[in-house]
């Protein structure tokens, strides 16, 4: 049939042709590797952190809790508490609360994350990462890469609006520097906590357990009002607790007060989640991805 052999010439020249361009330029050959390697995890790591920060930026709720919400509380307590705490404590209040709000985003950011996680399983996205040639701590090294890097661009956002407020730092970069560094820390360890409250609770207890732990670290710190404003009895016990400890370091590089302590007070706090909680967020991810593979 004449029709029929005038259609399928094309498509056989278009075969040879291919052949022939296969002949000229072979494909390259990729080296196989493992799974398990250090560069692939820290490849595949960066890629997930890349993949969470682009669904952030596309979540308006995100944005809101990231930017909006602590510059609005930070302003608020200016507004409101400013000029009191200053009069009172002959402190300017400023020096406070700029790095409180700091924290209390890094940790109402991390309810942010833990939820996103909780999407991810019920949607089976953990269970297809899974069963995909991908390392397999590199989705949890990914989300604590993002976290760091949201607390950050946060932190920043915050200590702009306390600039425009009368925030200065006196001691130059490296102490400035330093500051910035201390929520990425204390964000990390708190993140690694909510990791594993989330793979062992549900979303609606998962925030109502946060939540409470926001609440009752940020009005009993040292930033909120100096601690000796606080009852005798409780004096010690906000001293020392980590949101406390960190805000103190915090002011010391900013403005004026002890460094050396608080700070060391700080890492201990943050170090110490991390290798508590460590295991049990590693196990309940891996338990999470496995459930839905």
């Amino acid at each position: 049939m004449p029709g029929k052999d005038t259609a399928a010439a094309p498509a056989g020249n278009a075969v040879a042709e291919q052949d022939s361009w296969a002949g000229r330029q072979p494909l390259p050959v990729v080296k196989p590797r493992s799974e398990r390697a250090l560069s692939v995890w820290a490849q595949q790591s960066v890629i997930q952190c890349k993949r969470m920060l682009i669904g952030w930026m596309r979540d308006p709720a995100t944005t809101i809790q990231t930017l909006v919400y602590p510059a609005a509380t930070l302003i608020m307590f200016r507004i409101v508490l400013g000029d009191s705490i200053t009069k009172a404590t002959d402190m300017p209040s400023i020096y406070g609360t700029v790095p409180m709000v700091m924290l209390v985003a890094a940790m109402s950011g991390s309810v942010v994350s833990a939820l996103g996680f909780k999407v991810e399983k019920a949607t089976g996205l953990l269970g297809r990462f899974y069963t995909m040639p991908i390392h397999r701590a590199a989705g949890l090294t990914g989300r604590l890469l993002a976290e760091a890097l949201r607390v950050v661009i946060t932190s920043l956002f915050v200590l702009a609006v306390g600039v425009a407020l009368g925030f200065r730092f006196w001691y130059g970069p490296a102490a400035s520097i330093a500051m910035l560094a201390i929520p990425v820390l204390f964000a990390l360890g708190f993140a690694v906590l909510v990791t594993a409250l989330a793979t062992l609770t549900e979303g609606v207890m998962l925030v109502s357990l946060v939540g409470i732990i926001n609440t009752l670290l940020m009005f009993f710190n040292s930033g909120f009002v100096p601690v000796f404003a606080y009852p005798v009895w409780l004096q010690k016990t906000v001293e020392n607790q980590p949101m406390s400890t960190a805000i103190d370091a915090m002011r010391g590089l900013s403005y004026d007060g002890p460094i050396a302590t608080p700070l060391w007070k700080t890492a201990a706090w943050a170090i110490g989640m991390i290798v508590v909680f460590a295991y049990p967020a590693v196990r309940g991810y891996r338990r999470a991805a496995e459930t839905g593979a």
